[in-house]
Order: structure tokens, then C-alpha cells, then sequence
């Protein structure tokens, strides 16, 4: 969502079917016990690849559940996107990115303006798209590096790691805001304000976990909650939030999983047609790595 603009700390609505569901699971998730918070039951998509509904209503009682998504950036490589530079006119919302980009999944990057700059660094394929480094956001999230003995993907904090943007050691980059740093401190302040959000972490393993609310939560609680029930979070950055928090799973995937004799508790709370979607300037796609291509590329910019 644009930066200045008061939506940005609205909720969305949920279809009945997924509230519902969401009811069902604050019940399983409230008799959980404070030991098990951190436990994942995951629907595994792919190799390096899983989604689950994660309650930590235990540790966590103003924290509905969030869906969250596992990857790992040693299966699944990273592409950032921007409408211009992929040839498009205007924003796409996130149902014509994934349809576009033919990604597997795709989730918004950080926050823009109204002319839908992006506000902070931003690069796809190794090439600058227009914006400057924001002097407060400190979240960066990066992939794809250009030296082999890097990790493919992490989330830096400007803080403490430097990045260069004259030689950027990586391919893939998007700013935004740092809300949970390794020494578990909170970067953002308690206004009480609430909405849908978007956040990307780096776990100790050196997966990332992408989380997406089910409900509006204010930045503040949320990074107290993850810092609580999660420890297993290196560091935690916040995407855009509001209206343009959003995520998409392939029909594909969405399709192979339905047919899995589970309850697949996250598919109607990503349910597409059902929610409202906004155009995103950017946002940031993952497919299954192919080795033997160290950069793929594709028709319309698609990579």
C-alpha cells in the first residue's frame, strides 16, 4: 500500500468458509500446550517447500493464527519483480503475478509511493530499478548471490550488515522494514494500530518462513509474539501490510494439494477468489531451483 495512505492499517474480510475454518483452529491452537507453539504441521508442496497454519494462541492470546510458508533457498530460487521493468503498463494484483510469472508462489514486497515507486532499494536480476536506499527501513531482504559460498537467500539488517550498491553481492533485493532483530529487539514502536501483514524471516537453519496474517494484528504485537514463540527466528522483517498484503499459490500446487487426504487448514485463508486484491508495483516470486541455469530467464521478464 502507498505509504502515506490509512488503508495501509485496514483488515481485510475473510470469506465465511475460511472464517469458519478459523474459528475451528483457534479452538485446536487455544488447547495446545506453551510447548508445542512452535510446531509446524505442514502440507509439503514440494522438496523445500511446505505450508502450514501456524497458532500461537498459547504463548500469543491477541495473535490469531498465521499461515506460513517454509522455504528452502537451496531448492527454490528467488525473483523480484517490478511492473515496468516486466513490461506491464500498470500494478498487476497478486492472482496475474503468479499467472504472468508462472511462479510457484508470489507474495508482496515492501511499500511504494502513489506514483508506485518503490520507498527503498530494489533489485531483479542484478539490475537497479529506480529506487534509493531509505534512510530508516533497514529490513533487506536478498537472494540469489553472486558468490557461490553465500547463502542463496537471507534478511539482512542494515544495521549491522553492510550491503554495496555499487557491486551488489546479490541478484535479487527488496527493502523494507526491520521488525525483529538477532539480539531480539523490537524495531518498530507500539501504536496499537492494526492490519493485515506480510513478513519475511530468516530461520537458524537458513530456511526463510514467509508469514501471512489471518487477521489484523498490530506490527508491534506480532513481533513480540515471534520473538516469544518462535525462537528458532534469526531476524524478522515486515513487507507492506493493509490491503496489500497478499499471497498467491499456484492452481497447480493449490490443485495437487487439495487432492492429499488432509484438512488443508491455509487453502480457503489463501483462497484468491474470495478476497479482494489491490495492483502491487512489486512483489517477489519463488520457483524450483534448476541448477544447471545460473540465471532463468523468460518471456516478459518472467525469471
Amino acid at each position: 500500500m502507498m505509504a502515506h495512505d490509512t488503508s495501509f492499517h485496514r483488515s481485510l474480510s475473510l470469506p465465511l468458509g475460511a472464517r469458519f475454518i478459523l474459528g475451528i483452529m483457534f479452538v485446536i491452537f487455544c488447547e495446545a500446550s506453551a510447548a508445542t507453539a512452535q510446531a509446524l504441521t505442514e502440507d509439503q508442496l514440494g522438496q523445500g517447500l511446505s505450508i502450514s497454519l501456524w497458532g500461537p494462541h498459547t504463548q500469543c492470546p491477541g495473535v490469531a493464527p498465521l499461515v506460513a510458508i517454509e522455504i528452502d533457498p537451496d531448492r527454490y530460487r528467488f525473483s523480484v519483480h517490478y511492473y515496468q521493468e516486466d513490461g506491464f503498463s500498470d500494478p498487476l494484483d497478486i492472482r496475474q503475478w503468479q499467472e504472468r510469472t508462472g511462479h510457484d508462489l508470489v507474495f508482496n514486497a515492501g511499500l511504494f509511493r502513489e506514483n508506485y515507486a518503490y520507498l527503498g532499494l530494489l533489485y531483479g536480476n542484478g539490475r537497479s530499478l529506480g529506487s534509493k536506499r531509505h534512510p530508516t527501513w533497514l529490513g533487506l531482504f536478498v537472494a540469489e548471490p553472486g558468490a557461490d559460498r553465500s547463502r542463496r537467500a537471507r534478511v539482512l539488517d542494515l544495521t549491522f550488515d553492510s550491503f554495496d550498491e555499487a557491486q551488489p553481492p546479490y541478484r535479487e533485493v527488496a527493502q523494507s522494514l526491520m521488525l525483529l532483530d538477532r539480539t531480539g529487539k523490537i524495531r518498530v514502536r507500539q501504536t496499537g494500530k492494526r492490519a493485515h501483514q506480510t513478513l519475511v524471516a530468516e530461520k537458524s537453519d537458513g530456511h526463510l518462513l514467509v508469514l501471512k496474517t489471518t487477521e489484523a494484528v498490530s506490527l508491534y504485537a506480532i513481533g513480540e509474539c515471534l520473538r516469544e514463540a518462535f525462537p528458532s527466528l534469526r531476524q524478522v522483517m515486515a513487507m507492506d501490510g493493509g490491503s496489500s498484503s497478499d499471497v498467491a499459490v499456484s492452481s497447480s500446487l493449490r490443485h495437487a494439494t487439495s487432492k492429499m487426504a488432509v484438512l488443508h487448514t491455509w487453502l480457503p485463508l489463501l483462497d484468491s477468489s474470495s478476497i479482494t486484491h489491490i495492483g502491487l508495483p512489486a512483489v517477489i516470486g519463488i520457483s524450483p531451483r534448476r541448477e544447471q541455469d545460473s540465471t532463468k530467464t523468460g518471456p516478459k521478464g518472467v525469471r
